[in-house]
This record gives C-alpha cells, structure tokens and sequence, in this order.
C-alpha cells in the first residue's frame, strides 16, 4: 500500500475514495483524500479524508468513535481513483445509517472467502500449531471422516431445539467442508455453479 502511484495534480489534489466494507463488500461511502489524509490513513490505519466543507483533514470517526479500520488501499487503473477496504465500527452514516447509501450492513457471508484464504494458507504453509493443517497432514480420509461425524452430529442437534449448540455443529460441518473442498482441490465457486445451473434449468 506504500507504494501507490497516485496522480494528485490531475484531481486537483483531492483524489475520490470509495470505501468499501472488508467483510461484506458493501459500499459505505464516498470521501475524498489529499496525500496528507492519505498519508496519515496509512500511518494509523484509520480512514482519514479530506473535508471540503471543513477545509481540513479528519479522521472518520474522531467524533462519533465509529471509525474505519483500514484494510486496504488499492488504486484504479487512471491512478485518480482509490478502493478503500475497512472495517467499520458501528454506522458510517451521519444519519445514522449503516451506509451512506441508506443499505443495510448486516450480511456476513462474504467472511467465507475469507477463511477460504486463511485454509488454503495452512495448507500452502502449514505450522505445527495449526489444526487445520494437521486435517490436511491427515490425508483427504481423515479430512472425509470428519466431514462425515460433524454431519451426524449437526442431525443429532437439529432434533433438539438448542439453537446455540445447533449453530456450534453448524459452523464445524461448514468449515470441514470449506476444508475438503481444498483438500479435493475444488472451488466453492464451482460448486456454485452446479447450483445456478440446476437453477437455471428450473425456471
């Protein structure tokens, strides 16, 4: 993120940063940054702009404590433009919003490509303290095996009406699957696919 080649004079010195949550992909704002507010964003890794009706930099959140945790920091291809990936604390919105588009921030599903990433790095780089890549050390048998229990015990669950065990078993039978897949060397997008397709047929 050090390294951006931003054109400052073609913008007048203010390039456009649309912000974008890290998690959901939501687009929560649009602000602007000189290089100072871009500087100290990269510095704390607070979202920091530029305000053209203040006239002076600030920080998103300084005064509300719902700041933007910085992420990343990537440039369009002109190099007048920024993507901003944060995390937000509490609503963007000075309404009170969740963005300043008036759209609902709540989705987390998106955090499983996320842990997509981080399985395939225990696999790439494995460590002795890692459970995940003591799955893949396994072989793909033992990977299968625990696909196999923590499904019958997301069933035993299900009879119940324990919603937080339920859950529990829930999240164990999603993530070993995460990890078969990986371990099979198939994409969950390709799996995704069989879905739209035998949708797609449907309609």
């Amino acid at each position: 993120m050090n390294d951006l080649n931003l054109d400052f004079d073609k913008v007048n010195g203010l390039i456009p940063a649309i912000v974008q949550d890290v998690e959901s992909n939501l687009v929560l704002m649009l602000g602007y940054m000189n290089q100072e507010a871009l500087d100290k964003t990269l510095e704390t890794k607070l979202v920091t702009f530029f305000s053209r009706t203040k006239n002076r930099i600030w920080t998103k959140g300084e005064t509300s404590g719902h700041f933007l945790h910085l992420d990343s920091i990537t440039v369009d291809c002109d190099n007048d433009t920024l993507l901003v990936k944060a995390k937000p604390v509490g609503p963007v919105c000075h309404t009170g919003n969740d963005t300043c588009f008036d759209e609902k921030n709540t989705s987390k599903t998106l955090f499983i490509d996320k842990l997509r990433q981080i399985i395939k790095d225990r696999k790439n780089n494995p460590t002795d303290k890692s459970y995940t890549a003591s799955l893949f050390d396994k072989g793909i048998n033992k990977v299968a095996q625990k696909v196999g229990e923590e499904a019958v015990e997301i069933v035993i669950e299900a009879k119940d009406n324990n919603k937080e065990l339920f859950l529990g078993e829930a999240a164990d039978l999603l993530f070993h699957y995460l990890v078969l897949l990986e371990a099979k060397e198939i994409e969950l997008d390709e799996v995704v696919e069989v879905l739209i397709e035998r949708h797609s047929k449907k309609q």
